[in-house]
């Protein structure tokens, strides 16, 4: 096994958690530190100070947190390991319009750093609504919290969840208020799905194995499909889905960053913004979809009453929460394309929604087909394609799909697959994407996060798609039912153009 290229070296630091008492916090943030502590690559001194508005001591907090990593942890909690990692859990109340709650912060940050003798090295993690990073952002500004970049001296860092606005003009302002206070090398956008083990091995896959960087191109490669689709509804969510969407929740984010890595150029190096900067490209190269192409290019839908998993759930506009005329789409499928040698005239198919299926996400390469001689010469009975499909969850792996000779005297062919589970693999679970990611941040490496020319680059794209749906969008959107795989229409835009979707 080789040594990996840029061995990560977390530094001692606090991470500083806004919403510390929320849902994040509780199911992904405190669980990843304690799974970096028991894999041994947590920094030798280390703290995390949550704050919320919730009035909490330093014991309650971390009463929550241990229930957290009893239910949430990948691996399981040990009693003498968590006796020693409570001590560095504490809590502050406070309010992020408070500007008293900054100064709080500040005095109990001195404190814990000089009983744990702990450099000034601090990490902000804003698990907050979009609409308060401003605030937090001047408000510890104003409390003296935030060191400029330079040498050797204590650094101040900050993670940003999504999602950074809802539109490019907000999403402007929202960097604009961060970069008043931070430089952009201190901004940690994150996006979760960057830090899952599948998706950082597209890199390796790619660029580290002679079979596919020589076919992955517009020569071999007929089309790319990427689905990311949930079973459940909106739920506990509705309020913030209804203002959002498929097409803001998933593909503005996610989705396109996942199409980002698929089709980038090689990087001369692995510095993050050299590997930020070839995904970037592919953002730039982003044929646009804009006006009455939304028609063409884009489907939207909302789920309608079924059953998902035996439980039954309601029609997207019957839910608490939804408006009753709403138009907000549940799920979204699109058809683009990049604009550049490699990708010229290849297909993307994008595909996400709520209340569907399963619970899956995965991306899939499909191969154009073999000439229709020998074993490929019945028109009415094509091979099937050779696909390779990277799964992201629930298992993380690989599949490819080849053709091959069925026993026997005949010279019959029939498709077989070749997996990969990462479990199965390597004897243990793949990491979490917190983890990954926060131990990045911790090292001050930013590959797997989004610069802030890359988030309004996504912006400008999704939102003329919005504004088509504007002008030329129904009152009504078709609906699928609940459970199955979406709606016809679909269906029908990939199939126009003689091809279907994977069955996930």
């Amino acid at each position: 096994m080789s040594e990996p290229i840029q061995p990560l070296a977390a530094q001692p630091c606090t991470l500083v958690i806004f919403g510390g008492s929320g849902d994040l916090a509780k199911r992904k943030l405190v669980p990843a530190v304690y799974n970096l502590l028991l894999d041994g690559v947590l920094p030798p001194n280390y703290a995390i100070l949550a704050t919320g508005r919730k009035p909490l001591s330093d014991t309650e907090f971390r009463e929550i947190a241990r229930e957290g990593v009893i239910k949430y942890s990948r691996q399981e909690i040990k009693d003498s390991v968590w006796a020693n990692f409570e001590q560095r859990l504490f809590y502050v109340a406070g309010a992020i319009d408070d500007p008293k709650a900054y100064s709080d912060i500040r005095t109990r940050l001195e404190k814990i750093e000089a009983d744990l003798k702990l450099p000034a090295n601090r990490i902000f993690y804003l698990a907050i609504p979009p609409t308060s990073i401003a605030g937090a952002v001047e408000g510890l500004r104003k409390a003296g919290l935030v060191q400029p970049p330079a040498g050797n001296a204590p650094f101040s860092r900050l993670i940003v969840e999504k999602p950074i606005g809802n539109d490019l003009e907000s999403a402007r302002q929202i960097n604009a208020a961060v970069a008043r206070v931070f430089d952009e090398s201190q901004i940690f956008r994150i996006d979760h799905y960057l830090g899952k083990e599948t998706v950082q091995n597209l890199l390796v896959l790619r660029f580290a194995n002679s079979i596919f960087e020589p076919i992955w191109n517009h020569k071999y490669i007929d089309h790319v499909q990427i689905t990311v689709s949930e079973a459940e509804g909106v739920g506990t969510r509705a309020t913030y889905y209804e203002e959002a969407g498929a097409l803001r929740d998933m593909v503005q984010n996610h989705i396109l960053q996942l199409m980002c890595l698929v089709a980038m150029e090689p990087p001369y190096s692995l510095d993050p913004d050299v590997v930020r900067n070839v995904r970037m490209d592919v953002l730039r190269c982003l044929r646009p979809i804009a006006g009455k192409d939304v028609e063409k290019y884009t489907v939207r839908a909302q789920y309608s009453v079924g059953k998902a998993h035996g439980v039954d759930v309601p029609g997207y506009r019957r839910e608490p929460g939804i408006k009753p005329d709403s138009t907000t789409e549940t799920y979204v499928a699109l058809k683009l394309f990049v604009e550049n040698w490699r990708w010229s005239g290849v297909p993307f198919y994008l595909r996400t929604g709520k209340a569907l299926t399963k619970r899956a996400s995965e991306i899939a390469v499909f191969f154009k087909p073999i000439p229709q001689i020998l074993f490929n010469a019945n028109p009415d009975a094509p091979l099937e394609a050779n696909v390779l499909i990277m799964k992201i969850q629930p298992e993380e792996g690989l599949t490819l799909r080849v053709v091959s000779k069925v026993p026997g005297s005949k010279a019959k062919t029939h498709p077989v697959e070749m997996n990969f589970r990462y479990g199965e693999a390597f004897g243990a679970p793949s990491p979490e994407a917190y983890e990954r990611l926060l131990l990045d941040v911790m090292a001050g490496d930013a590959s797997l996060f989004m610069r802030r020319d890359a988030v309004e680059a996504s912006w400008a794209w999704i939102t003329a798609i919005l504004d088509g749906w504007k002008t030329h969008g129904s009152k009504w959107l078709p609906e699928y039912q609940a459970g199955s795989w979406g709606p016809v229409e679909a269906n029908r835009l990939i199939e126009s153009d003689g091809r279907c979707w994977r069955t996930v």
